[in-house]
């Protein structure tokens, strides 16, 4: 991936909207496959200038619930509405209002990027100019290079481009810095900043807690077809129960919950939950300095030896590994 510089921001107008009407509204949205129920009964409502985050493992029916929201798979029942417009009555109208950056892109390999560019913006009857999306994308430099010679970091960035050459109201970001280096990821955050900002609304996928937790003003964790967390990042943090996570693994004791007499773990003052996974216990905890001493004093008094211990602050991944049982990355 080549060096990566510092470029004049874009300037995106502010957008001017009903603030009382829902920039996307799902009311009992219903998918399946066969036997498979993918999404079941979903009701989501995204404000206009807001960044979604809609996360889930594989299986939750996240995906499907992108693709009837950007018209690629029709509902078996519920109704779906975007900018106040729906797929049945105003496709080609929505078309020129959206933008979608999915997860991979199959774009022509012997076009080069300003062609690429040129191609899509003439799908649109406004939007930016094509310089303007080479510099907010920071492709200055490849530019004449042909698609199927950049690297997959670059391809996002020209994904991202296209996405947004037609200046969307409404944007959907398919795990949009899969591939990007450190500094590239960063650009990404400062360009979602700047289009929320200018009153674009924008639905986030991805795979990263900490980029949900920076971008993302509420976050939507489903499983099962079904929302089954929704809120700002800080208030699911804060639905954990504790403020710090101590994990650790034992050896030694009786057989059991990993050896560990989990009962006698949670009458300690300050832990709030306990869970097991793998052999590993999770303990949410609230006053580190007090609590800490009593686990270590508990489990030598039960005869166990610990093999790992760690803490850390309570963030989104321990909510969704919480609610799902899942990691989310692994999925």
């Amino acid at each position: 991936m080549g060096t990566l510089t510092h470029s004049k921001p874009i300037v995106l107008h502010r957008l001017t909207t009903d603030e009382n009407l829902g920039a996307l509204s799902l009311r009992g949205i219903r998918k399946a496959y066969a036997d498979v129920v993918a999404v079941d009964g979903l009701d989501l409502e995204v404000a206009y200038g807001e960044c979604f985050g809609l996360l889930g493992p594989n299986g939750a029916g996240k995906t499907t619930t992108i693709e009837i929201c950007e018209g690629l798979t029709p509902a078996d029942a519920g109704t779906v509405s975007l900018l106040g417009l729906n797929w049945q009555t105003s496709a080609v109208e929505l078309r020129h209002q959206i933008g979608i950056q999915l997860q991979q892109t199959e774009f022509p390999a012997k076009l080069t990027v300003e062609e690429t560019l040129r191609l899509f913006r003439s799908f649109y009857r406004s939007g930016l100019s094509v310089e303007d999306s080479i510099q907010q994308s920071q492709l200055e430099e490849k530019r004449s290079a042909r698609v199927g010679r950049l690297s997959g970091g670059q391809k996002q960035r020209l994904a991202m481009a296209c996405a947004l050459v037609g200046n969307p109201k409404l944007l959907f970001l398919d795990e949009p810095t899969t591939g990007l280096d450190p500094q590239a990821r960063r650009h990404l955050w400062d360009l979602v900043d700047q289009l929320k900002h200018a009153g674009r609304t924008i639905i986030l996928t991805t795979h990263y807690m900490d980029e949900a937790e920076r971008l993302c003003d509420r976050v939507g964790i489903m499983d099962h077809g079904r929302v089954i967390a929704l809120g700002t990042p800080q208030q699911l943090i804060a639905s954990v129960g504790g403020d710090h996570i101590v994990e650790f693994a034992v050896t030694g004791g009786a057989a059991g919950d990993g050896g560990v007499n989990a009962a006698m773990l949670t009458a300690i003052p300050g832990i709030q939950s306990h869970r097991v996974d793998a052999g590993v216990h999770q303990l949410s905890v609230t006053e580190m300095h007090t609590t800490v001493p009593r686990i270590f004093s508990e489990l030598s008094g039960q005869g166990l030896h610990l093999s790992e211990f760690r803490t850390h602050s309570a963030t989104l991944e321990d909510v969704f590994v919480g609610l799902t049982g899942r990691n989310l990355r692994d999925e």
